[in-house]
């Protein structure tokens, strides 16, 4: 990466961190998650949500609140702040991007998305994924790309983001509580 790349990488990362710390009140973060821009994961990657960032995400269908979720758990505002300087991509990014993707690697949300595209399989589907004709991965990808948009907040920590996540599986939202993951 060219020194110039890398100091704008940086200017955009303390940009990020600037907002982080300068965090909106509980009610409009509630308010972003549930009526904030609304982003398509056919578009990831999405240069505006920060590298090194806890924070909440919202998955709709349409206007159907999907699931909730959050990234982050571990980090702390030393951890956060260490990977900044070390210019390491940890929690909503990756969280978002490994969404965007598609990929199974322990992801529950990955799992619920599997059940929604199994739903929508016609015989035929059913019949060519069984066969290896058809790959299911191929599926869920596009089904994520083509179906599912979300929004999101930055938290200060990753314990922050797992208080927030908790409340908006219990209906903090004014559209209620998510289909998928309520408590």
């Amino acid at each position: 990466m060219s020194t110039s790349v890398a100091r704008a990488a940086a200017a955009v990362e303390s940009l990020h961190h600037l907002r982080a710390n300068q965090m909106p009140s509980p009610q409009k973060r509630l308010a972003e998650l549930e009526r904030g821009r609304l982003r398509r994961f056919s578009d990831w990657a999405n240069t505006d949500c920060p590298r090194v960032a806890a924070g909440v995400y919202t998955i709709w269908r349409g206007s159907q609140f999907l699931y909730v979720g959050m990234s982050g758990r571990g980090l702390t505002r030393q951890r956060l702040e260490t990977s900044r300087n070390l210019a390491r991509t940890v929690g909503l990014w990756s969280r978002l991007d490994a969404h965007a993707s598609g990929h199974r690697n322990g992801d529950r949300f990955r799992v619920y998305v599997d059940f929604l595209v199994l739903e929508g399989l016609s015989t035929d589907q059913i019949d060519g994924v069984a066969g290896g004709e058809l790959r299911f991965d191929a599926l869920v990808r596009e089904f994520i790309g083509s179906e599912l948009a979300y929004r999101y907040v930055t938290t200060e920590d990753g314990e922050s983001a797992f208080a927030l996540e908790q409340d908006v599986r219990r209906g903090a939202l004014g559209c209620g509580r998510p289909h998928i993951n309520p408590l």
